[in-house]
């Protein structure tokens, strides 16, 4: 229907309307997207680490993934964050202020066999990580 020489009007509508029924342009239209995210639509935050804790994965996997429980200090809400690589746990104590960033999963989610764990802690105290672990760089008493 509505292919002819004075179509044009109808396709149009029709374009319009299935193209609100996908997922990224209805979040977009609605706002969800920045609703819903922690950060917002920042790529890092801060935040001030409450706890650490272990996350067991997903099947069929098994183990307890080190975790930190995390409140930003730009809004005050809560997050659980991965601790990354070998080790890298024993380096973050309670109160210390860390950066997390999104952890990559497809669509914003959890990526892996993580339940619900979307970010992942990149600096402690200022200091990489990453530098912490590999014992270039020592952590900063505060």
């Amino acid at each position: 229907m509505g292919r002819g020489e004075f179509a044009a009007r109808q396709q149009e509508k029709k374009r319009k309307k299935w193209r609100r029924k996908k997922r990224v342009i209805r979040e977009r239209l609605l706002g969800t997207r920045e609703k819903y995210k922690l950060m917002g639509k920042a790529p890092q935050a801060k935040g001030i680490v409450l706890e650490k804790r272990t996350v067991e994965a997903k099947q069929p996997n098994s183990g307890l993934r080190k975790c930190v429980r995390v409140q930003l200090i730009k809004n005050g809400r809560q997050l659980t964050a991965l601790a990354p690589y070998d080790g890298a746990i024993k380096y973050i104590d309670e109160h210390d202020e860390v950066i997390v960033e999104g952890i990559g999963g497809s669509k914003g989610g959890p990526k892996g066999d993580l339940w619900g764990v979307k970010y992942r802690v990149t600096h402690v105290n200022g200091q990489a990580l990453e530098m912490l672990r590999s014992g270039r760089k020592e952590k900063v008493k505060r």
